[in-house]
């Protein structure tokens, strides 16, 4: 309340963020067969295989141990499997019990998007004080989040959303409030970043409005209110900003991106050109890693090796096509000192990993490869004994010391002498004459991580990944048409495990928030019957929407010492620097109109072209229709 007393400046506004469907090509799916003395297996797209368990037994009227819920692999999840697989295994499992015969349920792609969740539309009210550089020195935040008929996860994602809603800028005053909305639609649900991307998309709504205002370079704004390195790097929660390399994305991708002279160049055009409007804007993003609530920072893991030096692995981690197996294959392949072609992670099943987390919050790699990684030392260890006595049998002058035994490439040998080597196998073979188990199971949880709710302060991640985009779009001035000729993307994944399967994840992770920001829009009828249910109407994006020039770099990072092998979690980061695009098309109706223009997100073709229906251009003084609005007059309604 001081800051905004003291305020030389201060705004109030609204943003409007719309929903997501998941679109995952697998639609919901399972298989139940019934077993003997009341038992079930089900083979379920999943991403929590415990919770499908619990609520199948629950629902069967039987203990959690007389169900086994498997995961081989999905066709795609992004957050709408952590929740919502368990209604149609329920009733498959309903089915199996009454017939005494294997069930399956799976819906078409309609019905999967009439029935189930999405992402949750939020509508957020603000007021914030700033000085004349466009420095925030009050916030104050209330996000009205549409649940959908029950709360499933809603509290959850509202609580990432406040969370959230500093992104990379440090506020010294701010007030958050968060209020969970009942309608008659599905009970929305987990999605990519959920609650962080409706967060952060409020606070860069917040940057570019106040940069109109002032009239500065919303660049220069986010430069200014940017956690800093040494100060100014606590969050309004009390976390510390550690390992930031905010200010250095930012600083490379201004002068990569040629930011400064293209700006200019941009300005020149949209005085001159009468066909297209053009926009740019950078927007960086600091995204926490762990899950808000404490209890799912776990896992465990089962590494069982064979006599015949293979290597079998198990995790409550599931694979929906983000590539978790593979990294915990390689993290397994790394400790053991075995090639990756001698370790198999296998399905996901809640008989070897029992009480698991889903696989959501971008930890899968973190928790299930942590807790592989614990199963992994211990054997080693045990091996490490026995390798000395076989290496050093007819050695002079040596003492047994495990800790001087090497495994690499399916070789061991002992460093102090490094030309005696055997062979993995044969460490192995021995282990398992001298009765050595050559099994483990390992068990991790995340330090550090606490957060109490009834005072909003405490350290809720674990760490932050960080990332920023340079997005410009062009906008055709008559009919509303958006591109995205460029863009140009830093993340800092810190040492990749994969960098192959990191790649893929920030790209594609980018294409799927700029499809939420600018062409996913769910359209309902006044009853809450989706009418944007299927590809024709409901529009992913295309390949065509891809920017022609696309540059992705990813930081070298080598100071991030929280996560496994110094890696950093990608999963859901990248998508929020999809919102380049959608601050971008902001940017461009701004100077268009040489004031604040609301756009709501998602920024459609015909939502931009109302935009620029409702407002006047600066360089003109004329009030530009859009294509059908001239000489018309049309209600709110319409």
């Amino acid at each position: 309340d001081e800051a905004f007393k003291d305020a030389a400046n201060t705004l109030t506004g609204e943003v409007i963020i719309g929903g997501q469907e998941h679109f995952y090509l697998e639609n919901q799916a399972c298989i139940v067969v019934p077993g003997e003395y009341g038992t079930c297996v089900v083979h379920s797209s999943t991403q929590h295989t415990t919770e499908v368990q619990s609520l199948v037994a629950e629902v069967l009227g039987v203990p959690f141990n007389h169900v086994t819920c498997i995961c081989k692999r999905m066709g795609g999840g992004f957050g709408g499997k952590e929740t919502q697989a368990a209604q149609p295994a329920m009733m498959a499992a309903i089915v199996a019990r009454h017939t005494g015969r294997a069930a399956r349920f799976v819906y078409n792609k309609d019905d999967d998007m009439r029935f189930t969740g999405k992402r949750h539309p939020f509508k957020t009210l603000y007021k914030v004080a700033f000085d004349d550089e466009g420095v925030i020195t009050g916030l104050d935040l209330t996000l009205h989040a549409n649940g959908g008929c029950s709360t499933d996860l809603t509290l959850a994602i509202q609580e990432r959303a406040m969370l959230h809603s500093d992104n990379a800028y440090f506020i010294p005053n701010k007030r958050i409030r968060a209020r969970a909305v009942k309608t008659n639609l599905p009970s929305n649900t987990a999605f990519r970043g959920f609650g962080g991307p409706q967060g952060i998309a409020a606070m860069e709504a917040i940057i570019e409005d106040v940069a109109a205002h002032l009239g500065l370079d919303s660049l220069d704004v986010r430069q200014r209110n940017c956690y800093g390195v040494t100060d100014r790097n606590t969050t309004h929660y009390g976390q510390l900003v550690g390992n930031n390399t905010l200010p250095r994305l930012l600083h490379e991708v201004r002068a990569e991106s040629d930011y400064d002279a293209r700006r200019e160049e941009i300005a020149r055009h949209n005085k001159t050109d009468k066909l297209t409007l053009r926009g740019l804007s950078v927007v960086p993003i600091k995204f926490g890693i762990s899950f808000t609530r404490r209890t799912l920072n776990q896992a465990n893991a089962l590494v069982n090796i064979y006599v015949d030096g293979s290597v079998l692995v198990s995790t409550g981690a599931t694979e929906m096509g983000q590539g978790v197996n593979t990294r915990i294959r390689q993290i397994v392949a790394d400790e053991l000192g075995v090639g990756y072609a001698s370790v198999r992670v296998t399905e996901t099943n809640t008989d070897k990993n029992n009480n698991t987390s889903p696989t959501a919050a971008s930890s899968g790699t973190d928790l299930n490869g942590n807790a592989a990684l614990v199963a992994c030392v211990a054997i080693r260890e045990r091996l490490a004994t026995i390798a000395a006595k076989l290496l050093h049998d007819n050695a002079e002058g040596l003492m047994w010391e495990p800790t001087a035994i090497k495994f690499r490439r399916g070789k061991v040998w002992d460093v102090r002498r490094p030309s005696v080597q055997v062979n993995f196998q044969q460490v192995v073979c021995e282990a398992y004459n001298q009765r050595v188990s050559l099994g483990e199971r390992g068990h991790y949880t995340t330090p550090g991580v606490d957060f109490n709710r009834d005072t909003g302060k405490g350290h809720p991640f674990y760490y932050y990944t960080m990332g920023v985009a340079c997005a410009e779009v062009s906008i055709d001035r008559f009919t509303g048409e958006l591109k995205v000729p460029r863009v140009d993307l830093i993340m800092d994944a810190g040492l990749p495990i994969n960098p192959g399967i990191d790649r893929g994840q920030i790209i594609g992770g980018f294409i799927q928030g700029q499809g939420w920001c600018t062409t996913e829009e769910l359209k309902y009828a006044p009853n809450g019957t989706l009418l944007s249910y299927s590809p024709t109407t409901y529009k992913i994006p295309n390949v065509s929407d891809i920017p022609e020039v696309f540059n992705v770099r990813m930081l070298t990072n080598p100071d991030n010492h929280m996560s496994i092998k110094r890696s950093k979690a990608l999963g859901e980061p990248p998508l929020m620097l999809g919102l380049a695009v959608w601050t971008a098309v902001k940017d461009a109706l701004n100077q268009r109109a040489g004031e604040i223009v609301p756009i709501q997100l998602p920024a459609t073709g015909e939502a931009i072209a109302m935009a620029m229906a409702k407002t006047t251009d600066s360089s003109s003084g004329r009030l530009i229709p859009s294509p059908g609005m001239a000489g018309s007059t049309r209600s709110a309604a319409d």
